[in-house]
């Protein structure tokens, strides 16, 4: 191919790894065009290589512009075809994130979405219809929009490591760029609805398996492949006997039947109308290529414009908010030392192994560590490593019985019970030990630092990393701040927080700080509506049907009955929230050892980890539902008002992803925008008159002239 369109790349750039340079970037618009977000060259094999690389971003994302420009190559293409195309991103990241999400907020209407849906849909269309064979070479994340435009290619090869997915269900929405009809046809329709409908992703062996992808290779077998894919040999490993059978619309009907059974106990469609509409759209149009897409198109406008997309689109945003709070131009952590190899010590040490940290585990009882180690491997297990990568990630945390690692670490973790005293005795002896610039952290739940950091010869060192249980499933980590701590140790554990693919919420020093002086009042109502004869599994459905992803009285089970009536107590102490006492008869169950799920027996009976529960539940009074959940916003007011947070984002935030808040619901705060904060307070100020002062509204919240 000799035409004017295509200029010879570097032989680095056409053999291209994952990679991005200044040099590169400074290049983006050479080779005769005006593409900000393209690179469009060819090899000697008349090769055309297509590079997307989305101008002054880190990853590539398909934004308005881009499928402009993505338009304009099309055209040259058409004009002049080569004998084959490969699709490549030259971002470290990945292949693409998918949408351009800032840019839904734009869209006001159906009829707005509609509109640029069509417009995109043109665009891939006439790519997918190239007249020549066209490859996508997937390294790193490939999700959303990105694997609709892989769809659109004839192969798709996959670097190893490459992760592949749509998680458009985790926004309130479903494909939408032709990826529910394009997906349902490469691949087993149901497995290809489990991938829409979970938002989980696929990685590159999985991906093989099922058809997504041709092929898995090496970066240093790129080229050779592309070579074999214009030639013609490389093999589809496609499917299409599922789809044959499922091309009757009754018989996508019994198993569309399967699947709002197995999906709407997780998403009621209520609360998350996306999984219904895409089965909803497979059981009418499936195999339909037209139809469907169309139909696609109009579902997913008017998802868009649902309240559960606009607010779980917020919360993605907080998300993204939040790991920006983990950059920070400092030193990276690189060894951890965990003092306490308890459920929570234990489990801090493991993620941080398998984040690929050094780690050294103390503990006084070696079973304790042994257990963490066991708990390590089943995590891996879980997160489908292979079996070198669970050695690796086995070999990194290392059993310390001698508690050497406190001289060594750049991060000490203590993780002991939440007693100051113990606490106390815990940093006489390390401190000493500290390497200059370490940082020492607790992991208390609710203690104030500014009582922790009493006797430290360095307060400044000090911080609080509160990691929530289970360790792994939990995304948060309040990040506390006290009066003495210095600004690197603070950027310090920020960054440290995003090195364990976590989200840090910072919030200033306090009793029970954020999350749990919100919980604890929830909990502690559920409580006090229990020992009044409501039941427990009436609570827990009130709350459940709310769309919390459990209810109060199973929270308080894991979370431990001793731990809740610590903090509570702690709390009611500290501040002047009117709670009222643990009743008796749930001191009692703590002295007899009966703690909730961690001894089998608390509130419920516990039988292979989950709380055995009665199938008939009791009517609750009207306003059990407001007695819940209004002492937790009221709670988050309070911080807000307080500064021991900063914002009514970053309360959100740490709620949703904290506790779970219903995130189809955007946060407590923005729940309480929505029913408006006079209807708060005036509800507040009935529940007192009802109940008692401990529903007395905060301060924050306004007064109507």
């Amino acid at each position: 191919m000799t035409g004017h369109i295509l200029k010879a790349l570097s032989a680095r750039e056409m053999a291209l790894g994952p990679f991005s340079t200044n040099e590169q970037s400074s290049n983006q618009a050479s080779h005769g065009n005006n593409w900000k977000h393209w690179r469009l060259g060819c090899d000697n094999n008349d090769v055309a290589w297509l590079l997307f690389d989305k101008h002054e971003a880190s990853v590539n994302v398909l934004s308005a512009d881009v499928l402009e420009e993505l338009d304009s190559i099309v055209s040259d293409l058409e004009n002049d075809p080569p004998k084959a195309l490969a699709l490549r991103s030259i971002k470290s990241s990945g292949f693409c994130m998918g949408a351009d999400i800032s840019e839904f907020k734009e869209l006001q209407s159906e009829e707005e979405a509609i509109k640029k849906l069509s417009r995109a849909h043109e665009v891939v269309d006439r790519f997918e219809a190239l007249p020549f064979t066209k490859i996508a070479v997937i390294h790193g994340a490939c999700l959303g929009g990105g694997l609709e435009m892989a769809l659109c290619c004839d192969h798709r090869l996959a670097i190893a490591g490459a992760k592949l997915g749509f998680p458009e269900v985790q926004l309130g929405l479903h494909p939408g760029l032709g990826g529910t009809d394009r997906l349902t046809h490469l691949i087993d329709p149901i497995e290809a609805m489990t991938m829409m409908l979970t938002g989980k992703n696929t990685h590159d062996s999985k991906a093989k398996k099922l058809g997504l992808v041709d092929d898995v290779i090496q970066e240093r077998h790129v080229e050779a492949a592309i070579r074999a894919a214009a030639q013609g040999d490389l093999k589809h490993n496609g499917n299409g006997l599922r789809e044959r059978l499922l091309s009757t619309r009754p018989a996508r009907q019994i198993q569309a039947r399967q699947m709002r059974a197995k999906t709407f106990s997780k998403a009621p469609p209520e609360h998350y109308p996306a999984p219904k509409a895409l089965i909803d759209l497979w059981e009418t149009h499936g195999g339909h290529g037209k139809a469907m897409r169309k139909a696609e198109l109009k579902s997913f406008a008017q998802l868009l414009n649902t309240d559960a997309s606009r607010n779980l689109v917020r919360v993605f945003f907080l998300r993204e908010k939040m790991k920006g709070i983990t950059r920070a131009d400092v030193e990276p952590i690189h060894h951890v030392h965990v003092i306490g190899a308890g459920e929570m010590g234990g489990d801090i040490a493991g993620w941080c192994a398998f984040q690929g940290l050094k780690v050294t585990l103390f503990d006084m009882e070696p079973e304790k560590i042994a257990q963490a180690v066991a708990k390590l491997s089943k995590l891996c297990e879980k997160k489908h490593r292979s079996r070198s990568e669970t050695r690796d990630i086995l070999d990194n945390m290392i059993p310390d019985f001698q508690n050497h690692g406190v001289s060594q670490a750049d991060l000490v973790i203590e993780a002991v019970p939440e007693k100051k005293d113990i606490k106390h005795k815990v940093y006489a002896e390390a401190e000493p030990k500290l390497k200059e610039n370490a940082i020492l952290a607790t992991n208390t739940s609710s203690i104030p630092l500014e009582s922790l950091q009493e006797g430290l010869k360095n307060p400044e060192r000090l911080v609080g990393l509160h990691f929530f249980n289970p360790v792994a499933s939990m995304p948060l980590v309040e990040v506390v701040t006290h009066d003495a701590i210095s600004e690197t140790t603070y950027n310090r554990a920020r960054a440290f927080v995003g090195q364990t693919n976590r989200l840090p919420a910072p919030v200033a020093t306090a009793p029970g700080f954020l999350v749990n002086r919100a919980l604890t009042p929830y909990l502690v109502e559920a409580i006090t509506m229990l020992d009044e004869g409501i039941q427990a599994e009436t609570i827990d459905k009130l709350a459940e049907d709310f769309g919390m992803p459990m209810g109060p009285i199973e929270l308080a089970d894991q979370v431990g009955l001793d731990i809740c009536i610590s903090v509570s107590d702690m709390l009611r102490e500290r501040l002047d929230t009117n709670m009222p006492d643990s009743p008796k008869w749930l001191t009692d169950l703590v002295e007899e050892g009966k703690l909730g799920k961690k001894s089998g027996e608390g509130l419920y009976q516990w039988k292979d980890g989950k709380a055995v529960k009665k199938d008939e539940t009791t009517s609750a009074p009207d306003d059990a539902l407001d007695r819940l959940l209004l002492p937790m916003l009221n709670a988050c007011m309070a911080c807000i008002r307080e500064k021991v947070v900063a914002d009514e984002d970053m309360a959100d935030g740490a709620m949703v992803f904290g506790t779970g808040f219903a995130p189809f619901r955007g946060g407590p705060m923005k729940y309480a925008h929505d029913r408006g904060f006079d209807n708060i307070r005036q509800q507040l100020v009935s529940l007192a008159d009802r109940y008692g002062q401990r529903f007395q509204p905060d301060a924050g919240w306004p007064v109507r002239p």
